[in-house]
């Protein structure tokens, strides 16, 4: 998959990355915190900063350890929580470390490394519950209609100039 972009919820105001397959047919939403998707974001427009920001000094450390990433792997969805792999290559050694889909991202597109998904992933992200204002609630059957028809008309475009 790759990063398609970054949009708000539009029911939470919370930063969502949105995932496409090769072929446009799926997407993925995965909702993650703001100095994440800042994260992704400042990597997705090649913009530097005066000093490595935390996704770039794990870049250097795997890099001058003369180790790399293989891909990363959103493989499980539970609890509305999604999680990751990343497979390092260190001295024929594989590795598979445990991660948040978010950090994983911002690691695979430093490293030019493949973005995976898991399709048990894809397939349970549809019955996803829907975030709603209150983060100790369910979202309403309207609200859940409003975002299902949201993610359903969603173009890339809707993301703005990303190269």
């Amino acid at each position: 998959m790759k990063v398609e972009g970054l949009t708000l919820d539009p029911l939470t105001n919370m930063p969502i990355i949105i995932l496409k397959d090769a072929e446009g047919q799926r997407a993925l939403p995965i909702w993650v915190g703001f100095f994440e998707a800042n994260a992704i974001a400042l990597e997705i427009e090649k913009i530097s900063t005066p000093r490595p920001m935390t996704h770039d000094l794990m870049r250097n450390l795997i890099s001058d350890m003369k180790a790399e990433v293989k891909h990363i792997l959103v493989n499980e969805l539970k609890d509305n929580t999604f999680y990751a792999v990343i497979q390092l290559n260190s001295s024929g050694n594989v590795l598979n470390i445990d991660s948040r889909p978010s950090d994983a991202i911002a690691l695979a597109l430093r490293m030019k490394a493949p973005i995976f998904v898991e399709e048990k992933v894809i397939e349970a992200a549809k019955s996803l519950d829907i975030p709603s204002q209150d983060p100790n609630s369910k979202a309403d059957p309207k609200d859940s209609k409003q975002w299902k028809d949201w993610l359903d008309k969603i173009r890339p475009q809707d993301f703005g100039n990303l190269t």
